[in-house]
């Protein structure tokens, strides 16, 4: 049985120009049942993909707490799951042609994208647009990914091997990869101009969310006031967007997004360290011996447990 993408990858309604654009691409088996094209040096879906829920809820708790504050008992992170909240422009605003008019958008404007800092538009890159960049180490990212594109297609009853998956994962063929140049970007972009872009580590912020969502509100230039700090706005929006939390609400356990893929599947462990519960030595070898290459020099570590 062959695999077929969720609906909003397909390529059946493309239209010419795009199709003709993509003939030219190289291109290599997706993860979902689609191709990937490489673009700028980087993988991509024809239409783009998937998402960062515990950021999204924390952003979203932060920059609107005047508006909506944390102890409202309908606030919007209670009935409404973080992707609707905090849209994704590629595969929700611009998708099927759309152009969103963004006048229209309340401030503060939260967006969401996968797209390599090297792809995003000049008036991005040169405006006042901040950007909050959350990367997680390469052996979690690379099981997540995997689990993530199985349950896009299991109801086709077919499923990616982990040997396969793995391999184009260190060929950097994964989805906007390779995972070590997309990283790299935001991460030299993070330390050439802080001011514009925050390089969050995963980890980190599982270890010491405290400090790591108090030096995200002082980047956001909306930090906690003593008064905050003092009734406990800090500790009620890390339990607010916490995996246990978010995980069991009824909107996101039986929610749908308008193209039909559960909400449920953003919210499968959340765990430091879940690779080991996959990973083989050959492939911890392997994958260790391309990291220590990519990042030599760069200054950047990870944790993996």
């Amino acid at each position: 049985m062959t695999t077929s993408p969720p609906k909003y990858l397909q390529e059946d309604n493309l239209n010419e120009e795009c199709k003709k654009f993509l003939s030219i691409l190289p291109k290599e088996k997706g993860w979902v049942g689609s191709y990937i094209y490489n673009y700028q040096g980087f993988w991509t879906p024809p239409k783009f993909l998937q998402g960062t829920t515990w950021l999204k809820s924390l952003l979203f708790a932060l920059m609107n707490r005047v508006k909506h504050p944390i102890f409202e008992p309908n606030h919007p992170l209670l009935v409404k799951n973080p992707h609707v909240l905090v849209p994704f422009l590629e595969n929700t605003l611009y998708i099927d042609g759309r152009v969103p008019n963004f006048s229209t958008f309340t401030s503060p404007r939260l967006l969401a994208t996968h797209v390599p800092f090297a792809s995003l538009p000049k008036s991005v890159q040169d405006s006042k647009t901040k950007l909050v960049y959350l990367c997680r180490n390469p052996r979690d990212t690379f099981i997540s990914m995997w689990h993530f594109a199985n349950n896009l297609i299991v109801h086709h009853k077919v499923t990616n091997s982990i040997e396969e998956m793995f391999d184009l994962f260190c060929e950097g063929a994964s989805l906007y990869g390779p995972f070590w140049n997309h990283v790299l970007d935001y991460w030299k972009q993070s330390i050439e101009n802080p001011k514009k872009v925050i390089f969050l580590m995963y980890e980190e912020i599982t270890k010491k969310p405290k400090i790591e969502l108090k030096r995200l509100a002082e980047f956001l230039e909306c930090p906690f006031s003593i008064e905050e700090g003092n009734s406990g706005v800090v500790d009620e929006i890390l339990k607010m967007c916490s995996f246990e939390n978010l995980s069991n609400l009824e909107v996101n356990t039986n929610g749908k997004f308008s193209t039909g893929e559960e909400y449920k599947l953003f919210f499968r462990r959340g765990e430091i360290g879940d690779w080991k519960n996959y990973f083989t030595i050959e492939m911890s070898d392997k994958l260790n011996h391309i990291i220590e290459e990519k990042f030599q020099g760069s200054g950047l570590k990870f944790s993996y447990v």
